[in-house]
């Protein structure tokens, strides 16, 4: 959508970014009176941050399979609010989305193994650890009872990203990066009817191109370009 995100208290006159804050309460006096100044720009993300520090605190007193079903309630809460357009401008595909994406998945495996044995256990204890610091695990870190997991949260984060992109490029047009965004995207509804079942790595080089086009799209890197479709070419 396209929203005026700079904003003027009516009762105090303070400005503010509704871009950086989410906030529509004037941040100053707290009044809800306010009026947007400047103009209308693209807007899909929210400033929500990620916090899964009480679910690693629950713990201390309950199961990782327990603490589940709360964690996977939030996860969605914040998936729901994220997007890649913030304030006109095209973001990454950041990794604090991807972890968060993958750590809903295994926690839905997880709490249906009958007895989870230890390696996966740590991997998910380390996507709860991790994912809201933006610590995403290595592709060979990924057990093989996972790996559909993590290759169906990336492709459902790459086609949210693709979406955003593809907004992004209506009022940025590019032939070549609405080409390869096409590209992209046949790869991504690929991995999507496979129920992510492809090699982690394959994953991984998707994340790479999106944020290869992306570059490309928003500094003019043809070198970008030229590496996201040679990655393409090579899956294919």
């Amino acid at each position: 959508m396209e929203i005026r995100g700079r904003r003027r208290c009516k009762s105090c006159g303070h400005e503010w970014s509704y871009y950086d804050t989410g906030e529509v309460a004037c941040p100053a006096c707290g009044s809800m009176q306010s009026v947007g100044i400047g103009d209308r720009m693209q807007h899909t993300d929210s400033a929500e941050e990620l916090d899964l520090a009480p679910h690693r605190n629950a713990l201390d007193d309950e199961s990782l399979t327990d603490v589940t079903a709360g964690l996977q309630s939030d996860l969605r809460a914040y998936l729901r609010a994220r997007g890649f357009i913030r304030g006109g401008d095209l973001r990454d595909i950041d990794d604090t989305y991807l972890t968060a994406r993958e750590l809903l998945h295994a926690a839905d495996v997880l709490s249906r193994l009958r007895d989870p044995d230890e390696e996966t256990q740590l991997y998910v204890l380390s996507l709860l650890r991790g994912a809201d610091q933006g610590e995403r695990p290595k592709p060979e870190a990924v057990p093989s009872v996972l790996s559909e997991a993590r290759g169906l949260a990336y492709a459902e984060s790459l086609a949210a990203y693709r979406r955003d992109f593809s907004t992004w490029l209506e009022d940025h047009p590019d032939p070549e990066a609405r080409k390869t965004l096409a590209t992209l995207g046949e790869h991504i509804k690929r991995v999507e009817a496979l129920q992510g079942d492809v090699p982690v790595e394959e994953s991984e080089t998707l994340v790479r191109t999106a944020r290869e086009l992306a570059a490309y799209a928003r500094d003019g890197d043809e070198s970008a370009l030229t590496t996201a479709r040679d990655r393409l070419s090579r899956l294919a």
